[in-house]
This record gives structure tokens, C-alpha cells and sequence, in this order.
């Protein structure tokens, strides 16, 4: 009779789609609008991170246009870690890294925006994937707002539907009148490992404030090169 040891095959787990894929944004998006989606917006938000792994994406700045209201704006949103582009930059590079948090329960997302001089501005905001709609996302000094996420003309839209500043056992939710406006981040394939991002910031009176385009390129790892299934 043969040992235990060797009579005993070696036995594995199945492996679900959950824990190949980070299925979270695709939660917040109906079904058929997910299918909607080419392959490589679905496989670059179902990435799945490890604590301490990141995305990174590299490419440049098309353009940034800012009214004088809009330029305004950012620069008085200095005050809590200028989470939107100072300048009128255009053709420069760009970085933007993923980063998933300690906790687990979200994303930290760098913009890095190269100038004509100096160091390049960045930006940080983190992910949560929480309150009404779902998501959130938050800048410094507690300023945050909530995010729907829809599929509009085969692109990824987050569009904010409230802003609130959170405060020590406490959420003020602001009023719309004390808002910059509608705020709108579009990601849109432009090839298998390329996209095209569009940042507006629109107010009901004034109209557009703030249109940044930027060009990126995936830096991909070849454990990356797996296709999503479809729902």
C-alpha cells in the first residue's frame, strides 16, 4: 500500500472570475451598457490590483482650455491640494498611476502634468466605492463628491452628482449654488492599449469652465494580457 502522502493528488480551488478580476466599477453599470464598452475600457476597470501594486499610464496632455472663471477655480482650489490642472498646458507629458489603497476599499489615483518649467503639478484624489451612488471621490482638506457612472458613446463617464466637505463625525453636503459646477471625466478606447481622457467642468450659468484632453498608453505587464469576459 502506498503512503498517504503520495496517494493523496494535489487538489485546487476553482478560481471565480472575482478573484481574476476587480469587478467593482462594473457593478455601478447595467449590464448591457457594460457590453457596450470595447474590450479594452472593460479589461483597463476590471484590472485587479494587489495592496501596494499599481497601473500606470503614460502619454501628454492634448490641450487645457480655462476661462478666466475656470482658471480662478483652480487656483483657489490651491487651498485643498489643487486637485484640477493650474494652467493652459498643452502638449506635454503626462503619467497617471493606480494605486490600490491599504484598506482595501478603494483607489488612489496620481496625475503627474508636466510644464514649461519647474516641477510638474500632481494631483491626487482617492476612490471609494461607497455612498448613494456608489462612488465616491475625494480631494484634500475632506472635500469629496459623489459619481455616476454611465456608458455614453462607447466611452466611461463619472459625472458628479453632489459635493460635500467631510468633517469630524460630520458630512456637510454642499448646496448647488456654492458648487463649481457639473464635473464630467470621459475614458475612451483609442486602440487596444490606448485611450483618450476628457475632463469638463460645466456650470448651469456660466457655462464651460474648465476642458482638459489627454492621451495615454497602457504599461502593461504581460500577466495583463488576459481579455474580460463579457457579462
Amino acid at each position: 500500500m502506498r503512503p498517504a502522502a503520495e496517494s493523496a493528488a494535489p487538489t485546487h480551488a476553482p478560481v471565480r472570475p472575482a478573484e481574476l478580476f476587480d469587478l467593482r466599477f462594473r457593478a455601478l453599470v447595467p449590464e448591457a451598457d457594460w457590453a457596450r464598452l470595447p474590450p479594452a475600457v472593460r479589461r483597463r476597470f476590471t484590472k485587479r490590483l494587489g495592496v501596494g501594486e499599481s497601473a500606470v499610464y503614460a502619454g501628454r496632455v492634448v490641450e487645457t482650455d480655462l476661462t478666466a472663471l475656470g482658471w480662478m477655480l483652480a487656483q483657489g482650489l490651491r487651498l485643498v491640494g489643487a486637485p484640477l490642472p493650474t494652467a493652459r498646458i498643452a502638449n506635454v507629458p503626462s503619467v497617471v498611476a493606480v494605486t490600490q489603497d491599504g484598506a482595501g476599499s478603494g483607489q488612489i489615483w496620481t496625475r503627474l502634468y508636466a510644464r514649461g518649467s519647474g516641477f510638474p503639478q500632481a494631483i491626487h484624489s482617492a476612490k471609494r466605492f461607497q455612498g448613494p451612488t456608489g462612488l465616491e471621490e475625494r480631494v484634500g482638506a475632506g472635500l469629496g463628491m459623489s459619481l455616476r457612472v454611465l456608458v455614453e458613446d462607447r466611452a466611461l463617464v463619472f459625472r458628479s452628482e453632489r459635493y460635500f466637505i467631510d468633517l469630524p463625525g460630520f458630512r456637510l453636503m454642499l448646496p448647488r449654488w456654492l458648487t463649481p459646477g457639473i464635473l464630467t471625466v470621459s475614458h475612451c478606447a483609442t486602440g487596444t492599449r490606448s485611450f483618450r481622457f476628457v475632463l469638463e467642468i460645466r456650470h448651469a450659468w456660466l457655462g464651460l469652465l474648465l476642458r482638459q484632453e489627454a492621451e495615454f498608453v497602457d504599461q502593461v505587464e504581460a500577466r495583463d494580457d488576459v481579455t474580460v469576459p463579457m457579462p
